[in-house]
């Protein structure tokens, strides 16, 4: 996958401004609860059937993205 950024969008009209998957009502948080309930990618993509295995890598980089942060020690 070359850009997964481009698979992440947010509309501020669209479920609360929430990052969403290629635009659709799928929210980054939906995929990522899914994961978190132990569901396997392909069980994830049976489920969400407009989903593409690209679009759960990229929730999962753009989670990763927002975790990791350089800490400043003061």
């Amino acid at each position: 996958m070359k850009d997964w950024r481009k698979r992440i969008t947010t509309n501020p009209d669209q479920c609360g401004g929430r990052p969403c998957i290629r635009g659709m009502r799928i929210r980054v948080v939906d995929v990522l609860d899914l994961l978190a309930a132990g569901l396997s990618h392909e069980q994830i993509l049976e489920e969400l059937p407009d989903l593409e295995k690209d679009d759960i890598e990229a929730s999962i980089k753009y989670a990763r993205g927002k975790i990791d942060h350089p800490v400043v020690a003061a």
